[in-house]
């Protein structure tokens, strides 16, 4: 087999199980957090809000950039498909006209956020390095398909909109109206497995200083509102017409 042809066969494999990214976070979260040296945090109470508040920019920076590329684009395009590359529709303006994977970006700070709250410059490391070697076989294969689909237009789009790192001299404004609805519909699963990972290394990491399972009341507020506001909006998407869109996916 081609080299073209293997990394376009195991980009494919890749992209359907890029779902299951997160669990792996969680579980290889549990080592790294036992192993690493947290003294230093309990120095000062100020160096865990400092680190937190970093952490958490990272991950809803990650979200502001899904939200502009999810909240703009039609039914038609690809990026909502799970088991296959799909895309009726190519999206080149808007925030798709300044880098050509938007989401796979919004991926990457949503994540990295959580992964730098662990306070291990190594599984940072690590984390972004797999990042880029996992997408970067998904991006091929998905570039692929694109440019079989749609030939000479994506040929002219891509050749000058970069891949990760945003561009902004051949900025397009999107002629798709920003819609709060698709975003609700769309990433509040996202967000709440989000907010589950930080509370997840917080728990952890309190367990293995404290040699002690506490669970602070904030602790639990926090997931009970998570948990309710997806509920609700699981409820909303599925069981009434109040987020449906015509066309949005």
């Amino acid at each position: 087999m081609a080299l073209i042809h293997s990394l376009e066969k195991s980009g494919n494999t890749l992209f359907k199980f890029r779902g299951q990214i997160p669990v792996i976070l969680f579980i290889l979260a549990v080592p790294v957090v036992f192993f690493t040296d947290y003294g230093w945090m309990e120095l000062n109470d100020n160096y865990y809000w400092i680190l937190l508040s970093f952490a958490t920019v990272l991950s809803i920076l990650g979200q502001v950039i899904r939200a502009i590329a999810i909240g703009t684009s039609s039914k038609n395009t690809s990026g909502r498909n799970t088991k296959e590359q799909v895309a009726e529709a190519l999206n080149t303006k808007g925030i798709y006209s300044t880098m050509r994977h938007p989401l796979y970006v919004g991926n990457y700070f949503m994540w990295i956020g959580i992964v730098v709250f662990t306070a291990n410059i190594w599984f940072v490391v690590i984390v972004s390095l797999a990042f880029w070697l996992y997408y970067e076989r998904i991006m091929f294969a998905e570039e692929r398909f694109l440019e079989r689909k749609f030939g000479k237009d994506y040929l002219d789009w891509s050749l000058k909109v970069p891949a990760f790192w945003p561009s902004w001299k051949n900025y397009i404004k999107s002629p798709i109206s920003f819609s709060m609805k698709t975003i609700l519909r769309r990433e509040y699963s996202g967000i709440t497995a989000t907010i589950l990972g930080f509370l997840f290394v917080d728990v952890l990491r309190n367990y293995i200083i404290e040699d002690a399972f506490i669970l602070h009341t904030y602790y639990l507020i926090v997931l009970a509102a998570a948990l309710f506001i997806s509920l609700f909006l699981r409820t909303l998407k599925h069981h009434t017409k109040i987020l449906f869109e015509e066309d949005r996916s």
